[in-house]
């Protein structure tokens, strides 16, 4: 099951739920508009529902073990997804089929996401392995090699200029996208980083942990600038919402936090 949930007078209140998928849900994400929500799951299907009427809008079969994380691009019209295989495939929103495929000749794609100018994307793999694709050319445009574990997620900046990478090994990484240059290396994570999100504001990222801690960072100093500990268990996802006024963490706990944004 998928739960949808509204913000409202300073409290979460349960809105949606969206049930359909026969296995575990691995990954949602939601359209820049804040109108459609994507959903995976090891059932192999794609879910795209409406966020005004909880109706599902589509049901996108992808075939034996070929999807895990999903990603929309920023124009709502095409969802990425990594598959075991290595591959990334596009899938057409409104036709509910494959429309193109990236290979990054790799293993299994573990995380995904588009720049937000919608001329790359980054993909991370389970050997550590991060490729960023140029979407006007199909090509493959880096290969960084900067992990030797899981990367479970990445984000660029706002100006698409930066990617951060979370992985297993504990670390965050930051590289300069144009010229594939490592900028730098994050730590003081105790155990893998398992989430990370820019803010809009193009300055800070905030990042989760199976430490169960949730961290802030100064994108220019490469410094932790605040930690919540909140969490009472492994901390899987993180986000920034629209205004970067408010951060939300999900963990094994059972729990949704939303913090005000510290800075």
């Amino acid at each position: 099951m998928v739960k949808c949930w509204r913000w409202s007078e300073d409290k979460l209140e349960p809105r949606f739920n969206f049930e359909g998928h026969q296995l575990g849900v691995v990954s949602v994400d939601i359209n820049l508009t804040g109108t459609l929500a994507a959903s995976s799951s090891l059932d192999s299907y794609i879910r795209v529902w409406d966020l005004e009427s909880g109706k599902q809008l589509k049901a996108i079969d992808c075939g034996p073990v070929d999807t895990w994380t999903v990603a929309f691009s920023p124009d709502s019209r095409l969802i990425a997804t990594g598959s075991h295989a290595g591959k990334i495939s596009l899938i057409g929103v409104e036709s509910g089929k494959k429309e193109s495929a990236l290979d990054t000749r790799g293993k299994f794609t573990m995380s995904i996401a588009y720049s937000p100018d919608g001329h790359y994307i980054a993909c991370g793999a389970i050997d550590g392995i991060i490729n960023i694709f140029d979407l006007t050319t199909g090509k493959l445009l880096h290969t960084l090699e900067g992990h030797a574990m899981p990367i479970r997620s990445l984000t660029f900046s706002p100006d698409s200029q930066l990617l951060i990478t979370a992985s297993d090994d504990n670390h965050i990484k930051m590289y300069d996208v144009q010229h594939a240059n490592l900028a730098g290396t994050l730590s003081g994570h105790g155990s893998w980083v398992l989430g990370v999100s820019f803010c809009p504001d193009n300055t800070h990222f905030v990042s989760s942990s199976s430490d169960k801690t949730v961290k802030v960072w100064d994108a220019g100093s490469r410094q932790c600038v605040q930690t919540f500990y909140q969490h009472s268990d492994q901390v899987w996802g993180v986000k920034y919402n629209a205004t970067g006024s408010k951060i939300v963490s999900v963990s094994d706990d059972k729990s949704v936090i939303v913090y005000n944004c510290p800075l």
